[in-house]
Parts: structure tokens; C-alpha cells; sequence
């Protein structure tokens, strides 16, 4: 008759049998992928360029890249850009009309931007109307099987007085990337507020604004830390 196993012989052969298995299966796995860059892109939102709301998100944008040497960013500017809101709705463009929408589908959608800011100026306590029709031709993600979807995304705002509607209109824009299915974050410790809320105080210069800057920093900082943690590189 075969001798009975103790308990113990038991549990190592079991053990044994389990370590050549992770052994065979981490040599046919091949050699493990050196982490990859994650980008982040920053879209201005007003219709005047190179203005406050590009200086605030580049305030972001280089927080966000003194995270990891890992993170890449880009500031795109849609002043000077066609782009129809109406075409959300399905209507054909009129012959011969020019819409830049479609140039910013590949860069947005593609999968190494894992973080997004949207910075828009305020108008009467919500975004500019170029904001409006960016956010309503992102149908197109949705329909495109949610292509922004785990995304982080951040928002960004500047108003021409310390309490001008900046919240509101962050608030405004992230309801409609909750319906991208994407992530959405505020700034970071120790504020931790919903979003940058920026003071354009007349003289052309935001970095003027020692608050705003602060939340801009960290909204910059959250979105980069975030977006690493879902990538799983942190």
C-alpha cells in the first residue's frame, strides 16, 4: 500500500507544484514592458488666443508634467477653430463650410491621453459658446463606443471678478464629461475645491492671482496623479 502523506509533506508538494507553475508561466509571458508615457492635454476654450484662460492652463499643464518624468503634456487652443455645435444634432455641414471638430477626434481619443483639462473663460456664470459646441460635438466619443471613457478630466475656469461664476461654470462642463464617462477630479490637498477658479482682474495677467494659481497647481498635480494611479503606474 502508498505510504499516507502527513499534512505537511502535503501542503509543500501542493506549494512546489504551485512555484513551478508561476515560474512556467512568468517565463512564457515574456519580459515585462517598461511603463509607458501618459499624456495630458489641456483644451483653452475662448475665443481669444494666447490670452488668460491658455496662461492658466499652462500653469496646469506644467504641474501636471513636475508630477512624473513619465507625463507629457499639450496645450491646444480652439481660437480660430470652426467648430458647429449644431453638427451634434446630425445636420450635414453647409456646402463648403470648414468644421475643425474632426482634427481633434484622433488626439483626443487616442489611448495614451489618459487626462484632459477643459479651461473656458466665464460668460453671464457658464462657459463661452466655443466651449458649449466643443462639449456637444464630443457626441461623437459616445457614439465611437465611449472613447473617453476612464479618461481623467479636469476643469478649469477664469471670471473677471474673484466670485464671477467660476464654480458654476465648472460645474456646467463637468456635467457634461459625466456623461463621457470619464473621471472627474477637483484640485488637490490641501484645498481640494472643485476645480481652478482663476481672477482675470483686467490687466491681462493671471499669474497676478496668487489663489487662482494655487488651484490651477493643483488641479494640474491631481489630474497627472490620478491618470498615473489608472494606468497603473503609481
Amino acid at each position: 500500500m502508498a505510504q499516507k502523506l502527513s499534512r505537511r509533506k502535503l501542503i509543500g508538494a501542493v506549494g512546489a507544484a504551485v512555484a513551478i507553475d508561476v515560474a512556467a508561466n512568468t517565463v512564457y509571458a515574456g519580459p515585462r514592458q517598461k511603463p509607458g508615457k501618459v499624456r495630458i492635454i489641456g483644451i483653452a476654450c475662448s475665443p481669444r488666443k494666447g490670452k488668460t484662460t491658455a496662461a492658466s492652463l499652462q500653469v496646469c499643464l506644467q504641474a501636471a508634467a513636475q508630477v512624473d518624468r513619465r507625463i507629457e503634456v499639450e496645450l491646444i487652443e480652439l481660437a480660430g477653430m470652426k467648430i458647429d455645435g449644431s453638427l451634434a444634432a446630425g445636420l450635414p455641414p453647409a456646402p463648403g463650410q470648414q468644421d475643425d471638430f474632426q482634427k481633434l477626434v484622433p488626439k483626443l481619443s487616442d489611448p495614451k491621453v489618459k487626462g484632459i483639462i477643459i479651461g473656458t473663460p466665464v460668460y453671464f456664470a457658464n462657459m463661452t459658446s466655443l466651449c458649449k459646441a466643443f462639449l456637444d460635438r464630443c457626441i461623437a466619443f459616445r457614439k465611437n463606443n465611449f472613447a473617453l471613457s476612464n479618461k481623467v478630466a479636469g476643469v478649469l475656469a477664469v471670471g473677471g471678478a474673484r466670485n464671477g461664476g467660476q464654480e458654476l461654470t465648472i460645474q456646467s462642463v463637468q456635467a457634461a464629461l459625466l456623461c463621457q464617462e470619464m473621471v472627474i477630479v477637483g484640485d488637490a490637498k490641501p484645498g481640494a475645491r472643485i476645480g481652478a477658479t482663476v481672477w482675470n482682474d483686467g490687466k491681462g495677467d493671471v499669474t497676478r492671482d496668487e489663489f487662482g494659481m494655487t488651484t490651477a497647481r493643483n488641479l494640474g498635480s491631481r489630474v497627472a496623479e490620478t491618470a498615473l494611479q489608472l494606468a497603473g503606474l503609481a
